[in-house]
């Protein structure tokens, strides 16, 4: 460590130039994962707060944005309930719509239809719980739209009044839309376009006849029951609640598209401080010559390097980590950012272990440096 904290004191101006690179690139990862992890929330954290593990879309329907293009029936619905290995599958009705609140403020809502006090009823933070056809529980997000409890909400073109009785714990959003839970009665009303205008009563609701929903929510053991067996009985597809999220509206090309930026950054970070040390190798090829004829060995010189590539990354990036954090509290609401431990934890020690691999790959070169040039051997 001797030569490399003496190299570090005396070529500081160019390590510290260096080592603002690497601070600026860790700065752009903290930013990127935030913003991954923000988009992630704002386009999924309605299903990922469910205690679901599966759902079931009627077969062939199109994975992009299949939660709203799927419509299962009660037969279906019913294969599932008496699948091996289920122990509770539920229907769940899925909509985008445009709404008005009594004040007229405009708001896009995603309906969530759920049995009321079943496996996907949310859990409320304030107000209540679902208990009336034309009660609504929303997103807490959606509190920055004006919606409170008490909060009439008119749906477009159909007239039907909703009101707010609860609002969620935390974030509930699908496809960047504040999510609005009402009874799986109360969607299917809707969805069968034979609504009246006014709120949704319970003798509008016994008259309907729309066995339908959007999707079949599923709780079972993965170790026991059988997915594709009861796929191919009940005419449906089946994804982990995980995979699911690519069936939510642009998720998967949010999602790669951050992914392949993040890549790039990665790479970059590895060729820019492979490229430094290459050329700091190669200007101080002399007097690491000068060592080696005195008896240093090439694993000192190496373990020498690599501990000063190791100062410049850990030191540096832990310095753009914190400007990144900084730089995301001040993030506007209106922006989908989240800063999560994990991510940041993971993405900073990739750009660590790329940044070191770069590293390694140029300071190669010392092993291949001859003693005899110290000498005057190469003139």
């Amino acid at each position: 460590m001797f030569l490399a904290l003496r190299e570090l004191r005396f070529a500081r101006g160019r390590f510290t130039l260096m080592g603002i690179v690497i601070a600026l690139i860790a700065v752009l990862v903290v930013l990127l994962s935030g913003l991954s992890s923000g988009l992630v929330n704002d386009g999924v954290s309605g299903l990922k707060s469910m205690k679901a593990t599966a759902f079931a879309f009627d077969e062939g329907t199109m994975t992009d944005n299949a939660f709203s293009r799927s419509t299962v029936d009660e037969e279906q619905l019913s294969a599932w309930q008496d699948a091996p290995g289920v122990t509770d599958a539920e229907p769940m009705g899925v909509s985008i719509v445009n709404s008005t609140t009594d004040d007229a403020t405009q708001v896009d809502l995603t309906l969530f239809g759920v049995e009321p006090t079943g496996l996907l009823s949310p859990e409320v933070s304030s107000g209540s719980g679902l208990s009336t056809p034309k009660g609504i529980v929303v997103s807490e997000t959606a509190k920055s739209e004006g919606l409170a409890i008490g909060t009439v909400v008119t749906l477009d073109r159909i007239d039907v009044e909703l009101t707010v009785v609860g609002f969620t714990d935390g974030q509930a959003t699908f496809g960047h839309v504040d999510v609005a839970y009402l009874p799986i009665d109360t969607w299917r009303l809707i969805a069968s376009n034979t609504t009246q205008p006014g709120a949704p009563t319970q003798e509008q609701i016994d008259n309907v006849d729309y066995p339908y929903s959007s999707v079949v929510a599923i709780a079972a053991d993965k170790d026991v029951a059988d997915f594709a067996a009861t796929d191919t009985a009940a005419g449906t597809t089946t994804m982990p609640r995980t995979e699911a999220f690519n069936a939510s509206p642009g998720y998967e090309a949010e999602t790669m598209t951050l992914t392949m930026i993040q890549v790039f950054l990665y790479a970059i970070c590895a060729l820019v401080v492979g490229a430094f040390f290459l050329v700091w190798t190669i200007q101080r090829t002399h007097e690491v010559a000068v060592l080696r004829a005195v008896g240093a060995s090439t694993g000192y010189l190496l373990r020498d390097s690599l501990a000063q590539a190791a100062i410049l990354l850990v030191g540096f990036t832990a310095i753009g980590v914190a400007a990144g954090v900084g730089m995301g509290a001040l993030m506007p609401d209106a922006m989908p950012f989240s800063l999560e431990a994990t991510p940041i934890i993971i993405a900073s020690a990739i750009t660590i272990v790329l940044g070191m691999l770069g590293a390694a790959v140029a300071i190669l070169r010392i092993a291949r440096i001859d003693p005899n040039s110290a000498l005057g051997g190469t003139r």
